[in-house]
């Protein structure tokens, strides 16, 4: 069974040729994700067959994503503790001919939007894609107006109200809302209160609000007495070297002025990076929960989760450069919309694979890689095939240096980025050792590759490692 196969295990769209049509279209999608539509399939037969199936009208995009909820609500009941990442994206179609897109940061740019809430372990395991919102925007009128729709804020208040009815299945794990500056509303704070806080929230505070005693949010806390200090490797980014972060920690508890008269009471940390190098942006981060902060090891605990939040970055780097959604062509916003569900998917599998690459190196890879994928990457790279299957490191590695990862000393790990590039390579190679093998079995050409009797790839749920 495919890595697909197993995912889309209990997809029902009343129809057992769509089913089959989802998990096949969603495997050419992975094994050559920067590829068009046409380029993935294989043959006109498949392309005009990916082209029906996402022009089904009856087929919600949420029916093509229900699966994968249910197999990522099963790998979260095997952690103590969820991180549950919300944020959005922008996707920019300016000039393609698609109807029912609106615009984005300007009239003319044509487009929609992305909110995504996004579960990773606290060990940053990429768990799956919890929710999805997708929305485009109503052109201005005459008037130089907007016609009035629901507040596109609404999407954070509805994301935690989604998560609080998955809460009572996920007993024996803790959910943690996390989210940026776009998410500092005093709305959400009260709606988690009426709920009585079924998961909890971290969220990054944008305003310096007014607090109920009139003091002033950031005041109070810089006036807070120091905790203690924090410190942490930050890694490179774009423009900025590598560096050792040390923050200074200040905590409160405050009580936010609601609506009415109403008075919400939220922990809150003040973290300020200590001289930080020449020219570079100190960082310093405002948090705000309803978790209670009694010590340095739980403001500990607050930053390691708030920097997780990198992660949902990563998948939509990986959707949007990985998977170039962006250069779909479809004619309509429904269809964009299922190829989507599609690729939150597919997004979602090149980025845990490179995880678990870094975090799990010994799982046996044949649980992601079928074995000729596997021997295909040796194959290419002119190593010798091994006696037994490898780990998923060792394969991942070959992948990543046929995309473009030079492996040596001191490169680290490799990137999404060169995974990606890494799979297409060995789609079509792999193809081949099947076919070599079919000869082989069929009295044909002489062909001796190793074969292996481990499970199927891609479990939905893997050992620990």
């Amino acid at each position: 069974m495919s890595w697909a196969e197993e995912e889309f295990s209990s997809l029902d769209l009343g129809d057992a040729r769509l089913n089959r049509r989802v998990v096949r279209l969603s495997e050419r999608l992975a094994d050559k994700p920067t590829a068009s539509l046409p380029g993935a399939c294989r043959g006109w037969a498949e392309t005009q067959g990916a082209y029906r199936l996402l022009a089904q009208e009856q087929v919600d995009w949420r029916d093509l994503l229900a699966p994968h909820w249910a197999c990522t609500h099963t790998r979260m009941q095997a952690d103590d503790v969820v991180l549950c990442i919300a944020d959005t994206t922008v996707l920019d179609f300016h000039g393609q001919q698609t109807a029912g897109l609106g615009p984005l940061s300007y009239e003319a740019q044509r487009g929609l939007y992305l909110h995504v809430t996004y579960a990773v372990s606290a060990a940053r395991e990429p768990l799956g894609v919890l929710d999805a919102w997708m929305w485009a925007r109503e052109p201005k009128g005459a008037n130089g107006k907007r016609p009035p729709t629901v507040k596109e804020s609404r999407r954070w208040i509805e994301g935690y109200e989604r998560l609080a009815e998955q809460a009572p299945g996920l007993a024996g794990t803790r959910l943690v809302y996390l989210a940026d500056r776009e998410a500092d509303m005093v709305a959400l704070m009260a709606r988690a209160e009426d709920l009585g806080h079924p998961l909890d929230y971290l969220i990054r505070a944008q305003h310096e609000r007014t607090l109920a005693n009139g003091g002033k949010l950031r005041a109070t806390l810089a006036a807070a007495p120091v905790l203690g200090e924090v410190c942490f490797p930050l890694p490179a980014r774009a423009g900025q070297a590598a560096r050792t972060v040390c923050q200074q920690v200040q905590t409160a508890c405050v009580e936010l002025q609601g609506a009415g008269k109403r008075r919400l009471r939220v922990h809150a940390m003040l973290a300020r990076e200590l001289a930080p190098p020449p020219g570079v942006e100190a960082l310093h981060w405002c948090l705000l929960s309803n978790r209670p902060l009694p010590d340095l090891a739980t403001a500990m605990q607050w930053i390691e989760q708030y920097r997780a939040r990198w992660e949902i970055e990563m998948f939509f780097n990986v959707l949007k450069n990985g998977c170039r959604v962006e250069a779909l062509q479809l004619s309509s916003l429904a269809r964009l919309e299922r190829a989507l569900a599609l690729y939150l998917v597919v997004a979602w599998r090149i980025a845990r694979l490179m995880r678990l690459g870094r975090t799990c190196p010994d799982l046996e890879a044949e649980l992601f890689f079928a074995p000729e994928e596997w021997q295909a990457a040796y194959v290419m790279m002119n190593k010798p095939l091994p006696n037994r299957p490898p780990g998923l490191n060792a394969v991942l590695r070959l992948v990543a240096q046929l995309g473009g990862f030079l492996a040596r000393k001191g490169d680290g790990e490799p990137g999404a980025k060169t995974i990606w590039l890494g799979l297409q390579r060995i789609t079509d190679f792999a193809e081949a050792l099947r076919w070599a093998k079919g000869r082989q079995a069929g009295g044909g050409m002489a062909f001796k590759v190793p074969r292996s009797t481990l499970p199927s790839p891609f479990p939905a749920s893997l050992p620990r490692c």
